[in-house]
């Protein structure tokens, strides 16, 4: 770790901005570490929470963001949830008080093994099918981050030999030293656009810096047909593994051939028929390619690797199958917030489709989906308040665009909409604050609808 952010981290009075589960988390952790912890946040608490920090000696300000702890404290842990941008940070830079994340703050406390995986999509089931392969093969190993158990959580609860943290691009944003033994970028396209002052390049650094502090002992496994990693591979030290259709020069990593992974790494080479994953779909093979070659370098045998690659369950809210009705498919994929993400489940279906999407937009380009809506999409049924940006990307496509203010009717006109041997799709492309908690709480209360029918 270098030595300014230890220096900043040995000092003892810390302010937690956000009351989330990083928040929440990274708060108790300082406080077991002997921390004089502070907690803002511009929403109330909850009261179970907040009396339990409260027993632990926090400090707490809440419903909003007042400038009364910069003068008490020596750094800030900001929760990924919480802009750069707002004023009160901005006061914080303004006082030279350092900004780091929950994320860099619980790596100071670890000595374990760690496994970044990000991506604009598939880092939740990448991260997820690489925690069943090395738990199978019985590493002491906890998956964290992004997937919904905070990193700090971890280090304080379990502490593991081994962590895979899924990281989104908020909370790599405020890393200084954090640096992952391995580190998967698995694709970068345009989302959370409305976060980078509409930004493509801003958010493409963003997810580098996964990379940030990686030496030439450490391991980064990319995706061979991305132009925005491909142009950074001479910055990055690490020892390089590419996945993708067809091998790369060096010919380390996974490719397609003939139906068949290939993987070839110093540590291990095999092949698995692609008709044996299962997870299916072109995204799917990709994902499966990259767990691969993390649990190849780990020294993990291949026969463990083939087996959980045919035996992993999936994850909720990801193509997930709900039930069948009359013949009459239901599929709820509420965690698919960005169009690059819809783009992929409406390749991996096959037929006619009844698609429910919307919420609030990230800033959108629904031309990619264009040609996959206008031969798959048989009807949109669009949820949310706003639906002016859909209709007018689809409306010569499809006849039907119908819009709904809640689930409940999203999926009734979507019945009725629907034959037999239609899917029912929910895959939202937008995130879910209209009318939803999170992308969780969209896909239960659309499983609750479709299992009431």
């Amino acid at each position: 770790m270098n030595n300014c952010v230890n220096q900043i981290i040995s000092k003892k009075n810390v302010l937690v901005v956000g009351a989330g589960q990083s928040g929440f988390w990274a708060s108790k952790l300082a406080i077991s570490k002997g921390y004089n912890v502070y907690l803002t946040s511009t929403t109330l608490i909850e009261e179970k929470k907040k009396n339990h920090l409260l027993s632990l000696g926090v400090k707490i300000e809440e419903g909003q963001n007042s400038t009364n702890y910069l003068q008490l404290i020596d750094f800030i842990i900001k929760s990924p949830g919480v802009p750069n941008e707002i004023e009160f940070l901005q006061n914080a830079k303004n006082e030279s008080i350092t900004i780091i994340s929950e994320i860099e703050f619980a790596f100071h406390f670890t000595d374990a093994f760690l496994i970044a995986i990000t991506g604009t999509n598939g880092k939740t089931t990448t991260a997820s099918l690489a925690f069943h392969i090395l738990k199978s093969a019985g590493l002491d190993v906890d998956l964290v981050g992004n997937i919904g158990r905070s990193f700090s959580e971890g280090v304080l609860t379990k502490k593991s030999d081994y962590y895979i943290l899924e990281l989104s691009s908020f909370q790599l944003d405020d890393i200084i030293s954090f640096k992952p033994n391995v580190a998967v970028l698995l694709n970068i396209t345009p989302d959370h656009l409305d976060r980078y002052n509409n930004d493509f390049t801003k958010y493409i650094k963003s997810k580098l810096r996964i990379t940030l502090n990686q030496s030439t002992k450490d391991d980064f496994i990319y995706f061979l047909h991305d132009e925005y990693i491909i142009n950074h591979l001479s910055k990055i030290k690490a020892h390089q593994h590419a996945f993708g259709t067809k091998p790369n020069s060096i010919q380390l990593g996974a490719w397609l051939d003939n139906n068949k992974i290939i993987i070839n790494t110093s540590k291990n080479q095999f092949t698995m028929t692609i008709h044996n994953l299962a997870l299916q779909g072109t995204h799917n093979l990709y994902n499966s390619m990259a767990a691969s070659i993390v649990a190849s370098r780990l020294g993990i045998r291949k026969e463990i690797i083939k087996e959980s690659l045919s035996n992993f369950k999936g994850i909720e809210h990801r193509l997930e199958f709900v039930t069948e009705i009359a013949g009459i498919k239901f599929i709820n994929d509420s965690k698919a917030t960005n169009c690059n993400s819809v783009y992929y489940a409406l390749e991996s279906i096959t037929t006619p489709i009844i698609w429910i999407c919307g919420g609030v937009d990230k800033g959108n380009d629904y031309s990619i989906l264009q040609d996959l809506v206008s031969n798959k999409v048989r009807s949109i049924i669009h949820l949310g308040k706003k639906s002016n940006k859909i209709q007018k990307s689809f409306s010569h496509d499809v006849e039907d665009i119908i819009n709904v203010d809640n689930m409940s009717d999203a999926v009734n006109y979507s019945y009725r909409l629907a034959s037999n041997g239609d899917t029912v799709l929910l895959s939202p492309a937008c995130s879910s604050f209209d009318l939803f908690k999170d992308y969780e709480e969209r896909g239960q209360v659309f499983k609750s609808c479709v299992l009431s029918i």
